[in-house]
């Protein structure tokens, strides 16, 4: 290997677009759509069915492929064709009216903004680590499907969540794999002039800097920021390190990256969300953001701007314990967002304090991120009707005199994308029964059209569906 000349570029770190038709499937590859749409996988086994079956990565296939395999299979017509074909059913999916758009068409809704510590959309992205981020990245892809006009807006993790490995002792370690934004199906977000969006979040005595990035979802968008900027300390960098990683005070910067950060993000970018929706308290700062930048715009106090916001703000709870909600020290709270408290919102420490405590009075009381949200959300919700009964017994005490049953906390049932989660065998078996578009309505007679199913149909499904497993497991023990 000979080092090249002046006039050479080197190969490595760069995308073989000179190619023709690679344009088309970077384009499929950055629309995680593919994660839930089945029908690309094709396109992907074909590159590099090694890689596919043990990343699932379809961008990172395309960046290890080599020039002489995507030139080959692009100049195949057939290759060629399917792309272009699959390419186009994106493009025209996007554009389609859905079910939002044929049900609420005069809504005065325009945008949802989502905000998440953590979204699981595929393996691909791993930022996420169980029940929140599912949910999260279910109601994003079904936001997709149905053309509801939501924006998820999260953080990017260099390392995102452990990885669990049982050792040969039968115990427990915890590895931390390195989340290489290169290798992730993510782009940069570049204001009009090309340069990289970056957001300066004043502090203390310093400021932080929070690169953002765009994850494309079927026909939603996702908005990550990140710390990792050449601008900031080193401790500063590890902000966005990992998720649910470190102490007290990582997790109030994280917090404060999510909420203060994101809101900031969505005003860069020109989006104006009529609702806000925190998935949990890691998000609650955002409705402090929020209330700022009304207070800006009409030049009101915070109290009033806070009442005008709220309404538009949704919190969801997850939490079943009392433990289980974020509480920081008041000095922690003091050293990050005094400045903020005082210059920003002119409520001063601990007017800041009392929105996060049970009795605003009390110095000694750690400010609770829950409190927060509740106290400045129109609506609270449980995510199943036993979550709302015990989620109202537990924000009792913020409603003093008030009987159990009328605390003001409703519940809406959880549910899952079903497009990805059920088996292949599974989704041919009900498109048959129910149809190809079953899940982009209403679903009241689905019931009655399963029950319809045959048995010798539902067993042949059950035998499919063990003969996959059963290789599988075998498979990954091995391994």
């Amino acid at each position: 290997m000979h080092a090249p000349e002046r006039d050479e570029q080197p190969s490595f770190g760069r995308l073989p677009t000179e190619i023709e038709g690679f344009e088309s499937l970077a384009e499929l590859a950055l629309n995680l759509r593919w994660s839930w749409n089945r029908r690309a996988d094709q396109v992907w086994r074909q590159i590099d069915p090694i890689q596919w079956k043990l990343t699932q990565n379809a961008w990172v296939i395309l960046q290890t492929a080599s020039r002489d395999k995507l030139g080959k299979l692009l100049a195949d017509p057939a290759f060629r064709d399917t792309v272009d074909e699959l390419l186009s059913a994106e493009r025209l999916a996007a554009k389609m009216p859905a079910w939002f758009q044929q049900h609420h068409a005069q809504a005065p809704l325009s945008c949802i903004a989502y905000f998440s510590l953590e979204f699981m959309l595929s393996e691909a992205l791993p930022i996420y680590s169980g029940g929140l981020g599912n949910v999260a990245g279910d109601q994003l892809k079904s936001a997709s499907d149905l053309g509801v006009p939501v924006v998820g807006v999260g953080l990017l993790y260099q390392q995102g969540y452990f990885r669990q490995v049982i050792d040969k002792e039968g115990a427990q370690q915890a590895l931390f794999p390195y989340n290489d934004p290169g290798q992730l199906p993510i782009t940069p977000v570049r204001r009009a002039d090309g340069e990289w969006l970056r957001l300066e979040i004043a502090l203390h005595r310093y400021s932080i800097w929070l690169r953002a990035w765009q994850v494309q979802v079927g026909r939603a968008t996702l908005y990550l920021l990140d710390s990792n900027d050449s601008a900031n300390s080193p401790g500063d960098r590890a902000i966005t390190s990992e998720l649910y990683g470190g102490g007290p005070e990582l997790r109030l910067r994280q917090e404060m990256a999510l909420g203060i950060g994101g809101w900031r993000l969505l005003a860069e970018l020109g989006i104006q969300p009529e609702v806000c929706h925190l998935n949990e308290g890691h998000a609650a700062f955002a409705v402090l953001e929020r209330a700022r930048a009304f207070m800006q715009e009409a030049a009101q106090p915070f109290d009033l701007a806070l009442a005008a916001t709220r309404a538009g703000n949704l919190f969801t709870t997850h939490t079943a314990v009392a433990a289980g909600f974020d509480r920081f020290p008041p000095a922690l709270i003091g050293q990050y967002l005094g400045r903020y408290a005082e210059q920003e919102l002119g409520i001063g420490l601990q007017g800041f304090l009392a929105l996060g405590r049970q009795n605003p009075g009390d110095w000694s009381e750690s400010f609770n991120m829950a409190y927060l949200a509740i106290r400045g959300s129109g609506s609270v919700n449980g995510v199943s009707q036993l979550h709302g009964q015990v989620s109202r017994d537990l924000f009792a005490p913020l409603f003093a005199h008030w009987p159990v049953d009328e605390v003001p906390v409703g519940h809406v049932t959880n549910g899952v994308h079903m497009s990805t989660w059920d088996s292949h065998q599974a989704n041919e078996l009900c498109a048959k029964a129910c149809g190809e578009h079953r899940w982009l309505g209403t679903t009241e007679t689905l019931e009655q059209k399963i029950r319809e199913v045959s048995d010798e149909d539902l067993w042949q499904l059950r035998t499919a569906a063990r003969e996959s497993l059963v290789p599988y497991v075998r498979e990954r023990l091995s391994r």
